[in-house]
């Protein structure tokens, strides 16, 4: 019994001591990066491979978006009062770089009133490495997923619904520009609302949040991300569509069917009516009697 206090009392010396305090809390900080090394190994990892794609698309920002939207995306102004030779990117999010470079429009190959869709010039891995430079200059729309553009996981029911829901939104607010059937068409001062014909769900809805151009921003106070999914599964089912009618003439809408109507179709019977006339005029007129030949 002696033997145990002793013993106690020796280890409780130690304990007191500095060097075992210190002991302790090398251990408690070793334990703990050991625990955190072993169930958050991916959270780590992420936050390496984040910054990596950042510096990434830095380097490919400074090559090839630099000379138009600055060094450090702040834009840059010309002699021009109110012009800028490229706007500032601070602020704008993954979600336009992904619509702008993703479409070809950027780089831009001339200046222009609009900024066409044209080949793309960087692989997908090139411009997820812009994107998250530029959504780390400030906050800004992220780059959206399937779920958010797609009704792949919605019932018949329920995608009947979306599609009527989004038809109604589309007629209400794009139809202007774009034209009933989604096909496009002009705007003032040589701009264009461009089709939207086979584009992608995602860059439709990244469109939608980030207004590019001459298009309204349609941000998720105005229009709700199930609300910009209804468009989408809209424009999907209008093109699925078949054209009843025959030949639909890009689906451009009454005023240039009515005119094709009056012009080609009128106009074309009216043409072979004339004709007809004209032929059976020449046909019934009376021929000269010869002489000698019997009355």
């Amino acid at each position: 019994m002696r033997l145990l206090n002793r013993s106690a009392g020796r280890i409780s010396r130690h304990r007191r001591g500095p060097v075992a305090g210190l002991a302790v809390l090398l251990l408690g900080l070793l334990m703990t990066g050991g625990l955190y090394t072993v169930f958050a190994p991916a959270q780590a990892q992420k936050a390496q491979s984040d910054t990596e794609l950042v510096a990434e698309g830095r380097k490919l920002f400074l090559v090839g978006c630099a000379s138009c939207h600055g060094q450090n995306g702040e834009g840059i102004s010309t002699v021009r009062e109110g012009y800028q030779k490229g706007p500032s990117l601070v602020g704008v999010g993954a979600a336009a770089v992904d619509f702008q470079v993703g479409t070809g429009r950027m780089p831009l190959a001339q200046p222009g009133q609009q900024a066409p869709r044209k080949t793309v010039v960087y692989d997908a891995e090139e411009i997820a490495a812009l994107a998250a430079y530029v959504a780390a200059l400030a906050p800004g729309p992220a780059v959206p997923t399937e779920q958010d553009y797609s009704i792949d996981g919605l019932s018949e029911a329920e995608r009947e619904e979306a599609i009527v829901r989004g038809g109604q939104i589309f007629l209400t607010n794009c139809t202007a520009c774009h034209n009933f059937n989604g096909s496009g068409g002009a705007m003032p001062r040589g701009g264009y609302a461009p089709s939207l014909h086979g584009v992608e769900g995602k860059y439709i809805y990244e469109a939608l949040l980030t207004g590019p151009q001459a298009m309204p921003t349609f941000s998720n106070g105005n229009l709700s991300p199930d609300e910009k999914r209804d468009v989408i599964a809209y424009l999907n089912s209008i093109q699925e569509s078949p054209e009843y009618g025959g030949f639909g003439m890009g689906g451009l809408g009454p005023v240039s069917e009515g005119l094709f109507a009056w012009v080609l179709g009128i106009g074309g019977l009216v043409g072979f009516a004339v004709w007809i006339a004209a032929h059976t005029t020449r046909s019934t007129k009376t021929q000269p009697i010869e002489e000698g030949a019997e009355a």
